[in-house]
């Protein structure tokens, strides 16, 4: 860690890191929604949370800013999960077959 601040790379490495953080978490986001519905958005509140905890109690700059953007990416998660159904729905994504019910009663609910 010392080597980065020693050479200012540690924008850098932040930057790097964010990056492949919120590239890690599209992926989650399509899988999640695909295997369990909106159902599991509480999941990432937790994640969120305990990122936000981790970087409030920790004193490294590079783990504090990492965990915040865990911890925000997660919050973020919770709002892409449900527009990632909206969009299995318009048939941009591939529908889970064995939810098939799921997504039939939440166009019947849509359209009420």
């Amino acid at each position: 860690m010392e080597f980065l601040q020693d050479y200012r790379l540690l924008g850098l490495a932040i930057g790097v890191c964010t990056f492949l953080i919120i590239g890690l978490f599209h992926p989650v986001v399509v899988k999640a929604e695909y295997y369990w519905g909106t159902r599991c958005w509480w999941i990432f509140l937790v994640l969120g949370i305990l990122g936000v905890a981790g970087s409030l109690l920790t004193d490294n700059v590079l783990v504090s800013a990492l965990l915040g953007v865990f911890a925000f990416s997660s919050f973020w998660t919770i709002k892409e999960i449900f527009e990632q159904q909206e969009r299995v729905l318009k048939g941009w994504f591939p529908m889970n077959p064995k939810r098939a019910a799921y997504y039939e009663k939440v166009r019947t609910n849509e359209t009420k």
